[in-house]
């Protein structure tokens, strides 16, 4: 049997073959866009024609897209690939399950530690929530924190990423208003790329990471006893957590507020404030703003997110995330940026 690292491992060849030929997928879909695009603009259709209902907006588009072949192939490859690449990357980990088995339980043992909650209630927008078309969400395998963190994200999202995934979880680290924090508190750990990134950035501070998977969050415990990191994990939601008041100095996390309908995104907020000590930054990043895209771009951005198994990002998309922090209470705030678009908000000292 050959023992392999459970970070980044190393795939059997149908695993392999199976992963790269979705990766392929993919990265070919650029001449049916073209098409499409082309369709579209044949149609007479332009930002300026189009309705300010996204809804009204979608139906017209679609009808003037009926007749497009380029149009129901995106359509299809884009639907399989949706629901393929799940089952496909979970395979891919069940045919090496036993060779990252020795490296996956001694990352059980180091100076990280999980906390987790079997019996709590999680919201309804998350419980039973098919994000990303993954099955059963973040909780349909033992595993899900290998195989979305190591396979899915690393050996073909990172692939097709324009600007580099990893690259982007350091700058918005990086752009929290202070060189150094003591108290980082992370708000959707999931595999706990952002987490590495923080680490990465504030070596000295002590991190701290809740996610509502217990399996995600387990991956992130492993990563960071492999690394020697001291992370403190705990399942449970962003918007209600067991925290004293003024526990940390910065609150922050890594495009997950999509997945989030606007209520909880407003207690989040007012939960962020709660924690942070007095003078202490919250940095939020997520998705672009349809308000920084024409129609035209934010129905792309819109059907995308709807075949992509995204159910909360139209509502979260449209949302100022500056007003709604200062809304919160925070003393000031502002948002920037089109990809990632992030928030820095301070509360008042």
């Amino acid at each position: 049997m050959t023992t392999t690292n459970f970070q980044e491992p190393r795939l059997r060849q149908r695993g392999r073959a199976s992963v790269n030929f979705l990766t392929e997928v993919a990265r070919h879909m650029g001449p049916f866009t073209q098409q499409v695009n082309a369709d579209i603009a044949k149609a007479g259709i332009t930002p300026e024609t189009l309705p300010d209902d996204l809804g009204e907006r979608h139906n017209h588009i679609e009808s003037a897209l009926a007749d497009s072949d380029a149009y129901a192939m995106q359509l299809l490859l884009g639907d399989w690939h949706g629901r393929r690449h799940g089952e496909v990357c979970t395979q891919a980990y069940d045919e090496i399950a036993a060779d990252v088995a020795e490296s996956v339980a001694a990352a059980e043992h180091g100076p990280a530690s999980l906390t987790l909650n079997p019996d709590a209630k999680w919201p309804e927008y998350w419980e039973g929530v098919n994000f990303h078309r993954t099955t059963n969400g973040w909780t349909g395998h033992e595993m899900q924190g290998v195989i979305h963190g190591e396979i899915v994200h690393k050996r073909m999202v990172a692939k097709l990423f324009p600007g580099g995934i990893f690259k982007q979880r350091r700058a918005v680290a990086a752009m929290a208003p202070r060189d150094k924090y003591e108290r980082i508190l992370e708000v959707g750990t999931s595999s706990g790329h952002y987490t590495v990134a923080l680490e990465e950035t504030y070596p000295d501070a002590k991190i701290t990471g809740i996610d509502m998977s217990a399996q995600m969050l387990r991956h992130a415990f492993r990563v960071a006893n492999a690394n020697g990191w001291d992370w403190d994990l705990h399942q449970m939601a962003g918007e209600d957590t067991s925290f004293a008041d003024g526990s940390f100095d910065l609150v922050t996390s890594f495009i997950i507020l999509h997945e989030m309908p606007a209520d909880a995104i407003a207690k989040l907020f007012a939960e962020a404030l709660r924690v942070l000590e007095p003078g202490g930054d919250m940095v939020m990043s997520d998705v672009t703003r349809f308000a920084d895209l024409d129609k035209l771009a934010a129905w792309k951005a819109d059907r995308g997110a709807t075949y992509g198994g995204e159910p909360h990002w139209r509502e979260s998309a449209q949302l100022d995330f500056a007003q709604m922090a200062l809304d919160a209470g925070f003393a000031t705030a502002r948002a920037e940026g089109i990809y990632p678009h992030v928030l820095i908000a301070s509360k008042a000292k």
